[in-house]
């Protein structure tokens, strides 16, 4: 249970466009056995220039010699997970030719220091210690980065620094905007999976170091200090972000802030090949694609999408199979085989883009993401809870929902933000019981006639009005099987306060809007007046399925996504008790864009998704 709590922290109609044939897989297995015995040394230093002292495990070959390093920088104590091999085996790439640097990260574990998450001066000490490993005896002077979580996002903020001897990176479930993709979903603070993951970084902190019990005095009075500074550094960081968060204050808006701390911001300047990993129920799912989206464009970039959850994407669980012929350690392993020893791998037979296709319920592969033949087509809610291609041409009555902040509990949302622990709740892997008593308002095409796929990014453009100061709107799109059941594909949330879309970091295709961006500012918050109709463009997240013939595609709109989010205190206040309304009609067309795909493929604009 405990490495799973530490993986845990640290993925009907005319006009519906049939699902198209993805190209051929062209994966092929790569293996190599193990060459050597290891060995490993414990809690080596490593100083920084304002003479911190960082604590690393070291494990090497027991063979002498210079060799390529593989480092790990990671914030959940080094000698927690099964010693020093942290998540997974490293061992596994020890014995066949690496060393393996497993890293505190300043302020945790056996680290000095005080704990800001990816601040400033945490991001220096990655540079630092690339050019430290790089630069040691046992080093042949190469380095490469890998890891899962926190330990995938702070490989693209060491990188874009470009330290000598960086060679490649592997970051596996990393996140690319710290505000859109995980702390504040459409202007909701996190409350299922940011408190836990910083009380798991606090509390793996607070474990002593080992050396320690070492019966020096000089390392327990050592040891005695950085517990010291890591317990100082809680009430500093950790219980102010939560707080601040909370309470409405400035921490729950876009800024500066979170810009320091999302890789998107600077995945840009990354000079290295780069394979993104990530999971389309992972809670990065968002911001996976865009990380490879801008790394493609100047580096070597490969982006594999699994059917997982935060848990499942950190070790690539269920592979090999069902299309890929390797494990996740398997395809590092080929990586950096390739770029750290310079063998012939053949990483010409790894797709550009591997993705799972929920419906199909395997990997398939694609010539990128996002697909060249995106076309977007259009569905819109209308009156009996239908969901049709044909745009309303007469006034309907509206529906509605009401503002029920603990909806969402028998969703898949549950299990996705508590990154995947949530699973073991039964009512999760179906809406149906989410749908009848949560007080929203679902809307769903008749049977299909031909299978839908849909494959990147979606809008929810809804017109509303409520009784209240402010709405917050959760929407779920499902594949609904002939039996009934309601499978949850892909959420998306905003609070109509934050409406306001910026066109200039949106993501337009063929003329029309599929993925807004909203600037989460205090300068951007518009009024919500009582009673009258908003433009309320919601992005949902980007997903990969086909939705079989005979199935029905359905859009839930409700008040809440519980245990997932809750709106700051000054948000709640003023939506609690609200009814919303979900107009459509001629002048209020409510729809939604799916990302289908046509025959042919074209270039698609390349949105400046970022705050620069």
């Amino acid at each position: 249970m405990l490495r799973k709590i530490v993986v845990a922290a640290a993925l009907a109609g005319a006009l519906i466009v049939p699902a198209a044939a993805h190209a051929a897989a062209h994966w092929t297995p790569y293996s190599r056995p193990a060459q050597f015995s290891t060995t490993t040394d414990k809690d080596v230093p490593i100083t920084m220039s304002d003479g911190v002292k960082l604590y690393a495990d070291v494990i090497r070959p027991a063979k002498a010699g210079r060799y390529p390093v593989m480092l790990e920088q990671t914030p959940y104590n080094k000698n927690v997970v099964d010693g020093s091999t942290s998540f997974g085996d490293n061992t596994y790439f020890a014995q066949r030719g690496y060393v393996v640097v497993i890293e505190d990260v300043r302020g945790t574990g056996s680290s000095q220091g005080q704990w800001q998450s990816f601040d400033d001066r945490e991001q220096r000490d990655g540079f630092e210690t690339v050019q430290w490993v790089a630069s040691r005896p046992w080093s042949d002077g190469k380095v490469g980065l890998f890891g899962p979580s926190y330990m995938g996002l702070n490989q693209l903020l060491t990188a874009a620094q470009h330290p000598k001897g960086l060679k490649a990176i592997f970051p596996v479930v990393p996140m690319a905007d710290s505000y859109r993709d995980i702390t504040y979903s459409g202007g909701q603070l996190n409350t299922a999976f940011i408190p836990f993951w910083l009380g798991l970084v606090t509390g793996t902190s607070l474990v002593p170091p080992t050396y320690a019990a070492d019966g020096d005095p000089n390392d327990l009075v050592n040891a005695i200090s950085e517990l010291t500074q890591h317990a100082t550094g809680v009430g500093n960081f950790q219980l102010n972000a939560v707080l601040n968060g909370v309470t409405g204050g400035d921490l729950s808006y876009d800024g500066n802030y979170w810009k320091m701390r999302s890789p998107l911001e600077v995945v840009d300047k990354v000079k290295v090949p780069a394979f993104v990993v990530g999971g389309l129920h992972d809670l990065f799912q968002r911001g996976e694609p865009l990380n490879y989206e801008r790394l493609k464009r100047h580096v070597n970039t490969r982006l594999l999408m699994g059917p997982w959850t935060h848990v499942d994407g950190s070790t690539g669980a269920g592979l090999p199979g069902n299309g890929v012929p390797e494990s996740l350690s398997q395809i590092e392993l080929r990586w950096f085989d390739h770029y750290l020893k310079g063998m012939k791998t053949k990483l010409g037979s790894i797709p550009k883009v591997t993705q799972w296709a929920w419906g199909d319920n395997r990997f398939e592969t694609q010539r990128d993401w996002p697909d060249p033949r995106l076309k977007p087509t259009r569905q819109y809610l209308r009156a009996d809870k239908a969901l049709s291609p044909k745009k309303p041409t007469t006034n309907e009555a509206p529906d509605q929902f009401v503002q029920n902040p603990v909806a969402g509990i028998c969703t898949e949302s549950t299990t996705q933000w508590t990154a995947g622990l949530g699973g073991q709740i039964p009512c999760t892997d179906d809406n149906r019981t989410d749908e009848a008593t949560s007080g929203g308002a679902s809307f769903t095409t008749q049977p299909l006639k031909k299978a839908l796929r849909i494959d990147g990014p979606i809008l929810a453009n809804l017109w509303l009005s409520t009784s209240a100061r402010d709405a917050v709107a959760t929407v779920r799109v499902t594949d609904v099987a002939p039996d009934g059941t309601s499978t949850d594909l892909t959420d998306g949330w905003l609070a109509a306060s934050f409406r306001k879309n910026d066109p200039k970091h949106s993501r337009y295709v063929n003329g029309q809007l599929l993925q807004p961006w909203h600037p989460f500012t205090k300068d951007s918050v518009l009024p919500v007046p009582a009673g009258e109709p908003m433009d309320v463009p919601i992005e949902v997240f980007p997903t990969n399925a086909v939705i079989a013939k005979g199935h029905s595609l359905r859009i839930d709109v409700e008040g809440g996504d519980f245990p997932h989010a809750m709106p700051p205190a000054p948000m709640e206040a003023n939506e609690l008790g609200g009814t919303v309304q979900i107009l459509h009609d001629p002048k209020h067309p409510s729809y939604v864009a799916l990302p289908t795909l046509g025959k042919k493929a074209h270039k698609l604009h390349l949105p400046n998704l970022t705050r620069g």
